[in-house]
């Protein structure tokens, strides 16, 4: 029973397999860089969409565009990311990513305007893509099998740590400094991270690497850009059927449907399509897609709730998700201790169950509710999330071969930001069309040109309210009642979602396997689920 375990030593060498806790370590700070932005900018979103000289005056669809310039050049790269980390290295990879990611914080700290913003979030996009996948790569190559899930579990416990940094960071930066603060403060983290990185981490590689996609790459990208605009100028336009929403849309839809087809045909693909074959692969690709399709277009709204109905300072919001941040931090190392005495299937479900309820919970949520009910809400969501993350990372990682690992990395973690992509421009859309309804008809008496700017978002109502003086009292009730409204709603919707991702892993995902299975490979468990 012993010997399994011991051609060990052979495949990673003894200098490693020692400082394999910091090399962990330092792939942990890597990724907390690029969770960490994306966290601090949830909370600084309030403010730079207030007009300057505070903020840069963004709209909604701007702010949906700062987050998804980042999310969408990082999605479509990362399966080109995956490849050449493992065809050049992955050290030499996340180096150079954490370069270029480092560079384009600066530029974004210096913003002029709203379009600059969401220019260099997409350079920050570019090396974000090059770190994510390389970090969870190397961890693959530095820890033996049965060490894999502890270490994974460490590493997606990271994101819960960044998760909390990121907005008591963001709130600490905005009360003294100003917004582009949010920014610049990535720019030490990436210098420590690749000092500690080129003195710690070793190179791995694969021994036969296949030649870059450049046609999939470029049909990837182009898809999802086309299908999320189309979805936020839906939501901009508050008409889903207008022709320039169903032609966008409908043209990334087919770009992407033909990114799979060559993907099929071409003997060097970014994403080799015969992994989907695998039922369990598959569903526990699609239940993270879908929890992050939830949850990142329902967190977009907690923001507004918190600061603009509730009226928090930004310090304050980053407080209150403490809870969600610190439950992730708790559970998610610990979740592999639960799937070894219940099984992924129903360890995974019971965490989207959690997750979807949570979520319906925001429609009890009022502009004077207890706020320890949102604390109670955050932390239960945590943990939801913990025991989805941990699951199906381990289940994806360990599904394919190890000198794959860079490109298993890159799929997991394309649908995760894919998902949030879709979900902040989905379900932002349906926050923002429910919003303009709702408000509509309390803006009667302003003149046409600002009728439509101040019913574009809770912030836009607001601000021509604190314009009118006295007069826009009564529109600060109202903007208020449509908001509640429109989070309602929302949160229904990503409810729903979660329990779609439920059902898809009751279905598909393995159960508890028995002893001798647990202690072989994950496609052995992957293969008796069937």
């Amino acid at each position: 029973m012993t010997t399994p375990a011991v051609p060990a030593p052979p495949r990673i060498p003894e200098a490693v397999h020692r400082r394999r806790w910091a090399i962990l370590g330092v792939l942990m700070l890597s990724l907390l860089i690029v969770v960490l932005d994306n966290s601090i900018l949830n909370v600084a979103i309030k403010t730079i969409s207030t007009p300057a000289p505070t903020g840069l005056g963004a709209t909604q669809g701007e702010l949906e565009w700062a987050i998804n310039a980042y999310t969408l050049v990082f999605a479509g790269l990362l399966f080109t990311a995956g490849l050449l980390g493992d065809r050049l290295g992955r050290k030499k990879v996340l180096v150079g990513g954490l370069v270029v990611f480092g560079l384009g914080s600066a530029l974004a700290a210096e913003s002029g305007s709203p379009v600059q913003l969401i220019i260099f979030r997409a350079v920050m996009g570019i090396g974000a893509a090059f770190v994510m996948p390389a970090t969870l790569a190397v961890l693959m190559n530095v820890f033996e099998r049965d060490e894999q899930p502890k270490a994974i579990g460490i590493w997606a416990g990271g994101v819960g740590l960044a998760i909390a940094i990121g907005p008591i960071t963001g709130g600490l930066l905005l009360d003294h400094f100003w917004w582009g603060s949010v920014f610049l403060v990535n720019v030490p983290i990436v210098i420590i991270a690749v000092v500690l990185m080129l003195a710690l981490v070793p190179d791995s590689r694969d021994p036969k690497p296949g030649r870059i996609d450049l046609v999939g790459v470029a049909l990837s990208v182009v898809g999802l850009v086309l299908l999320v605009y189309g979805i936020i100028k839906g939501g901009q336009l508050a008409d889903f059927t207008d022709p320039a929403v169903l032609l966008t849309s409908a043209a990334g839809l087919v770009v992407l449907v033909g990114f799979v087809l060559y993907e099929k045909r071409s003997d060097h693909p970014s994403i080799d399509i015969s992994y989907f074959k695998n039922k369990v692969f598959s569903a526990a690709i699609a239940a993270i897609a879908l929890v992050f399709f939830a949850l990142m277009g329902v967190t977009f709204f907690s923001v507004f709730y918190t600061q603009s109905v509730r009226g928090y300072s930004p310090l304050q919001t980053g407080l209150l998700m403490l809870p969600l941040a610190a439950a992730q931090l708790i559970f998610a190392p610990r979740a592999r201790l639960v799937v070894d005495r219940f099984g992924v299937r129903a360890v995974t479900t019971g965490g989207l169950v959690i997750l979807a309820a949570m979520l319906a919970a925001f429609t009890i949520l009022d502009a004077d509710t207890p706020i320890w009910i949102l604390e109670v809400n955050f932390f239960l969501m945590g943990m939801g999330m913990a025991h989805v993350m941990t699951p199906t990372s381990v289940v994806i990682m360990q599904a394919l071969p190890r000198e794959k690992a860079g490109s298993a990395s890159a799929l997991s973690n394309t649908f995760r930001q894919v998902g949030g992509a879709l979900g902040i421009a989905v379900l932002g859309s349906v926050l923002s069309t429910a919003y303009r309804s709702g408000i509509e008809d309390k803006l009667g008496l302003l003149p046409a040109g600002l009728r439509h700017t101040a019913g574009e978002s809770i912030e836009a109502t607001l601000g021509v309210a604190a314009k009118l003086g006295p007069r826009g009292d009564a529109l600060v009730g109202a903007a208020n009642d449509s908001f509640l409204h429109a989070m309602h709603v929302t949160a229904l919707c990503g409810a729903g979602i979660a329990l779609v991702s439920a059902v898809v892993t009751v279905l598909f995902l393995p159960g508890r396997p028995p002893r001798a299975a647990a202690e072989e490979s994950t496609e052995e468990t992957v293969g008796a689920s069937r």
